[in-house]
């Protein structure tokens, strides 16, 4: 079967068969989709929040430790007296 013919069977078979559906199930899918909604919404500002946090942490500790000037050199001494 090619495409053609497989949506026009699916086509057929969709509009013979007459499944009642329970009037409650459009409330309840409506009730879980906002749910999701609502869940993945907190989630990602939690996540956002935490990204900004991270992100003031960081700079907090490079402001401070200066990670980009190099330590000063341990092997020779310094040299005094002269």
């Amino acid at each position: 079967m090619n495409r053609a013919q497989r949506e026009s069977a699916v086509r057929h078979i969709m509009e013979r068969v007459a499944v009642p559906v329970p009037p409650e199930l459009h409330a309840d899918a409506v009730r879980r989709g906002e749910r999701l909604l609502r869940q993945r919404r907190l989630l990602r500002r939690v996540l956002w929040l935490l990204a900004c946090a991270a992100v003031v942490a960081f700079a907090a500790w490079a402001a401070d430790t200066h990670p980009w000037v190099e330590p000063p050199s341990q092997t020779t001494p310094p040299i005094t007296g002269w």
